[in-house]
């Protein structure tokens, strides 16, 4: 059996800072435990900072407002978009249409836009 790490979910650290391996084979065995066996020998979420990145990720991509995000991943909003700004996907578009909604407006085709005029 493992050795106790302390709080669950945290790495125990090493006098250099890193994790030490006392939590390498927990890891694995919730990570086999948990994903298909594809999954789990891919890079997929393969640290905690993997899991956590991709929290934050999600988050935003939700919708989840920037100032909350930055609150429960431990950021000020600045590091929070210098760091995830890439990860937004689609924004631009859910925002259009955010705004359109807003206003009351309702486009008469639904089809495709291009450029800022939409024509």
């Amino acid at each position: 059996m493992d050795e106790p790490i302390g709080r669950p979910g945290l790495a125990r650290l090493s006098g250099s800072g890193t994790p030490s391996s006392a939590c390498t084979p927990r890891r694995r065995r919730a990570r086999a435990a948990t994903f298909t066996s594809e999954v789990a020998a891919s890079m997929l979420a393969k640290t905690p900072y993997d899991l956590r990145h991709a929290a934050v990720s999600t988050w935003l991509n939700a919708g989840v407002p920037a100032t909350l995000v930055a609150g429960w991943a431990g950021h000020s909003v600045e590091v929070l978009l210098k760091i995830y700004a890439k990860c937004l996907d689609g924004e631009e578009v859910r925002m259009r249409s955010r705004i359109e909604e807003a206003l009351g407006w309702k486009p008469a085709d639904p089809g495709p836009r291009s450029g800022p005029d939409r024509g």
